[in-house]
């Protein structure tokens, strides 16, 4: 017994004072965050989720950003956000850096710091094969329609060969659909960097790429300006990264590396890093950042012809509300059983599902049947819609009239048609007429999402001139105006209606 207890003295007992010690100690100091944004929906090689475990993030943007973090000493952390806003979300201090795909340009150079741009693209028309010989280049696309994504450094391209090459531009909010669109005849061709190109290529099948470079671009890591110390601090990293091949690496496991790629890099350790960088560009081409008000002067005619197509589109799919939600409140009022169950499962059906995934459904599902024009299907899937909601207008509206008012029409011998035409019709449009014209304000605002099936309306054509200027004060504060400007005599037009008719 005594020698059991001199050996828990000599050896138990100090082993059990030091696990004691190791587990009241504090816990080793963390390395600090990264935080960096970039937007999953784009899907890799860039970010995108992961099949395997949705909640974390791959792609080779997700990689550098973690050799950014490593070669800082930190963690990194991801946020996700839309890829429009990113720059704005950096500026706000949402993160600390953003990256995914963003592209350098001398705007986003005048208002934020940017990195050393860590890869080179080229942007490449994507046509369909039985075109390769007729379509090579922008100038051979005349009076044609050329899809890209919107705010991107291809759009400003075709925006400039508007002009000079008489193409139409067709915006899209992804980088899918440009080339569906493609397959289906909807566009000619497709601008858009080769990276994306290339993925849609291996994705599908019915186009070809074409070899010629339109336009060189650079893809960069943004800080807000005050983080231009963490900025010079990355260059240094992404310098190493290129230098040990640990970028290169990343490239080839993403597949996006080749030759090209292997001479620039080749070209950025041989030369000293500036600030200004390079920005997307045509050869023979200079580009200068534009001063705010030099780009409301010419932004503003796209503005007022965005206004111009947001008020026709919803003036034309009101009236299609109207119509329609008119004759669906009739046919729940005076139908058979069998017809308002019918009308009612269309009621719930669309009031229950988002105008949105209407949209897509109308332009994108059915377009192996019947091939809408967008501003068509823009129009039908706003009208079909708003007719759900002010089919329910016009029936509360109707069955709000006193049933002794009816009762007394029907003793006088006036059959439903005349009771319904010069009765209970008239006093129900009254009474529908102020949550009419709130639907109709409540259609201008809802017509931005037309922008998912290539109609470029106002919001649109605003989130563009935001993107290129690097600013959402401006553009925003101009939008809103625009609107105000049409809804507002809406409202008051209504109002002395109102109160005209309430005189009677």
């Amino acid at each position: 017994m005594c020698c059991w207890v001199c050996y828990l003295a000599r050896v138990r007992l100090p082993a059990l004072l030091l696990l004691t010690l190791a587990a009241c100690a504090p816990p080793a100091p963390r390395a600090p965050l990264l935080r960096w944004g970039g937007d999953a929906e784009g899907g890799a090689p860039f970010v995108e989720a992961d099949l395997s475990a949705p909640a974390t993030v791959r792609g080779f943007d997700v990689d550098i950003a973690g050799m950014i973090a490593a070669g800082l000493g930190r963690r990194a952390q991801f946020t996700q956000v839309a890829w429009a806003s990113i720059e704005p979300s950096v500026d706000r201090g949402d993160f600390d850096v953003g990256m995914s795909g963003v592209e350098d340009r001398p705007a986003l150079r005048e208002r934020y710091a940017v990195s050393l741009p860590y890869f080179e693209f080229r942007q490449v028309l994507a046509v369909r094969a039985a075109d390769t010989a007729r379509y090579r280049t922008l100038a051979d696309l005349h009076d044609q329609r050329v899809g890209t994504l919107g705010g991107t450094g291809a759009y400003r391209l075709l925006l400039d060969a508007q002009t000079t090459h008489h193409l139409v531009p067709v915006s899209y909010d992804d980088d899918v659909h440009p080339y569906t669109d493609l397959t289906a005849g909807r566009v000619e061709a497709v601008l858009l960097d080769h990276v994306l190109a290339e993925r849609a290529l291996r994705r599908s099948s019915g186009f070809v790429i074409q070899p010629t470079t339109i336009a060189l671009g650079h893809y960069v890591a943004v800080f807000a300006k005050r983080n231009a110390a963490l900025r010079d601090s990355t260059d240094a990293v992404l310098r190493a990264r290129m230098a040990d091949g640990s970028l290169e690496r990343t490239f080839r496991a993403w597949a996006v590396w080749d030759d090209a790629q292997a001479r620039y890099q080749a070209r950025v350790l041989t030369t000293p890093h500036s600030a200004s960088g390079t920005s997307l560009a045509m050869p023979g081409t200079s580009a200068l950042p534009p001063s705010q008000w030099s780009a409301l002067v010419a932004y503003l005619p796209a503005l007022l012809r965005g206004a111009l197509l947001t008020l026709c589109i919803s003036a034309a799919a009101m009236l299609v509300a109207v119509v329609l939600g008119s004759m669906i409140a009739a046919g729940r009022v005076y139908g058979s059983a069998l017809t308002r169950t019918l009308l009612s499962g269309y009621v719930e059906v669309v009031r229950g599902t988002p105008v949105l995934l209407q949209l897509f459904v109308l332009y994108y599902g059915l377009s192996d049947v019947i091939r809408l024009p967008a501003l068509l299907a823009a129009i039908l899937g706003l009208g079909l819609n708003y007719a759900a909601y002010e089919s329910e207008i016009y029936r509360a509206a109707l069955e709000g009239i006193a049933r002794a008012q009816l009762e007394a029409a029907r003793t006088l011998g006036l059959s439903e048609w005349q009771i319904f035409r010069l009765v209970r019709g008239p006093q129900a449009a009254r009474g529908a007429l102020a949550p009419m014209t709130n639907d109709f304000v409540a259609l201008l605002k809802d017509s931005s999402l037309v922008s998912v099936i290539t109609v470029v309306e106002l919001t649109k054509q605003t989130a563009i001139y935001a993107t290129n200027v690097g600013s959402w004060a401006v553009p925003g504060a101009l939008c809103a105006v625009l609107y105000l400007a049409l809804s507002l005599p809406l409202s008051r037009a209504a109002r002395r209606l109102e109160v005209r008719w309430s005189a009677r």
